[in-house]
């Protein structure tokens, strides 16, 4: 077997979240609400691998929270709202905004940019422009976690030391609760889980 073209994975998945949406009847009963709390779930055990510093834990949980990004824009795509061609395109225009010291508007040459505070401080300055915001925590959610919106010197300018831990084994996933309390539909939705 030849390695996939760099990109061909990311294809492929596109369209093995397609079938999953139009062949397995959990994942079709799925909305944009009804998987936030997956969404969530994920990106803390994201965090987690992050901590440990187990960079198969990091690669595992990374594809868990890609399938979100994945799920969602299906989801979007069949009822025209986006496509995650759409989603990838709008990243990468921010990622040029945001980075005129490594993407200059045309007809301007690149700079370095200064040190990391001065590019962050371009990037919020940027990113407070376009959101039309008079502060950096305009905008954040609610339930973002303090330690998060309430950014200090500290936290911000040090790296945070991965927790030594051993590696952990392989974890089994809680049951999805039943939509309709029938055994065919658990049963269906076991054989097709997220």
């Amino acid at each position: 077997m030849t390695e996939p073209e760099p990109g061909e994975p990311l294809l492929e998945f596109l369209e093995v979240m397609r079938r999953l949406r139009a062949e397995c009847p959990w994942k079709a009963g799925q909305s944009h609400r009804s998987l936030a709390r997956y969404l969530l779930e994920e990106t803390h055990e994201t965090l987690e691998a992050i901590d440990t510093g187990d960079a198969e834990h990091l690669r595992e949980e990374l594809g868990d929270l890609l399938l979100q990004v994945y799920f969602h824009a299906v989801i979007a795509e069949e009822v025209g709202e986006f496509t995650i061609d759409d989603v990838a395109g709008d990243i990468i225009a921010k990622m040029h905004r945001r980075n005129p010291h490594v993407f200059p508007p045309p007809g301007q040459e690149a700079s370095p940019g200064g040190d990391a505070d001065s590019i962050n401080e371009v990037w919020e300055s940027i990113k407070a422009r376009e959101k039309r915001r008079s502060s950096v925590l305009d905008g954040l959610p609610p339930g973002l976690p303090a330690l998060l919106s309430g950014r200090s010197e500290k936290t911000d300018r040090q790296p945070i030391p991965a927790r030594s831990r051993p590696p952990r084994p392989e974890r089994e996933r809680a049951p999805e609760p039943a939509a309709s309390g029938s055994a065919t539909t658990a049963s269906s939705r076991s054989s097709c889980r997220r």
